[in-house]
């Protein structure tokens, strides 16, 4: 999973660079498959460093019962099942983002009000108590991994993978949406909240963290009202409306 996060990096870094930085804001001017498929790249990258412990625990529940050639195949479907989930999150991103971009289009204006409600909802969010339980679970997911050896042997790494992933994607989607405002392809944003992500599973004061960064967004959804510095991903559209 490190090895397949660190290519996936190389991918997301090559493509923000052909990309270049007068991309289109929202969808980035891309259609649903290949945003999909980019999206996918991002996610191996960002969230694999913090799953990858999750996996090795499963992988090591099932060791004993499975040879090497069945423990990879069953540890794929977990990972596939994981990636299935924030592919859900992607399509429901791609609607938000095409929204997004259509709004700013009509009125580059918008693009401040639509910069500081992304942050505040992130904030808000890390704040939340919806946020903490999701939290709870990546952090410590030993009991649900229990729970996951009694479900059904058809299709159980998947769903494994399914599950997880679901919490996963309610504890990360509100760090995820300030790269509307920061910009899609911002390898600079998504290397910062990959460490967050990694720091708030895997430190001893990860939560602590989460609710600093909470804090920090909240003041930050404020001055995006009045700096167009803190909109990166949203200066393409309103420079090209004046």
């Amino acid at each position: 999973m490190a090895l397949l996060a660190a290519l996936a990096w190389l991918l997301t870094v090559a493509q923000a660079r052909d990309m270049g930085p007068g991309m289109e804001p929202g969808t980035m001017g891309l259609a649903l498959p290949l945003f999909l498929l980019l999206w996918v790249v991002m996610m191996v990258a960002m969230m694999f460093p913090s799953v990858a412990p999750v996996a090795i625990t499963w992988a090591r529940a099932i060791g004993r019962q499975s040879t090497g050639v069945v423990r990879a195949v069953r540890i794929t479907e977990f990972a596939g099942g994981y990636l299935l989930a924030w592919t859900a999150f992607g399509l429901a991103a791609y609607g938000a983002l095409a929204g997004a971009g259509w709004l700013v289009e009509q009125d580059p204006a918008a693009g401040h009000w639509l910069g500081a409600t992304a942050f505040l909802l992130a904030g808000l969010y890390q704040l939340g108590p919806l946020k903490s339980v999701c939290l709870r679970h990546c952090r410590d997911p030993f009991g649900h991994l229990m729970r996951y050896a009694g479900f059904r042997p058809r299709g159980r790494d998947l769903r494994v993978g399914v599950h997880h992933g679901l919490y996963c994607v309610g504890c990360c989607w509100g760090l995820m949406i300030v790269l509307v405002p920061l910009g899609m392809m911002n390898v600079a944003a998504m290397a910062g909240l990959a460490a967050v992500i990694f720091l708030e599973k895997l430190w001893r004061w990860g939560p602590w963290l989460g609710r600093g960064i909470g804090v920090a967004f909240v003041v930050l959804g404020v001055l995006a009202v009045f700096q167009d510095w803190m909109l990166p991903g949203l200066q393409a559209a309103q420079h090209g409306g004046m």
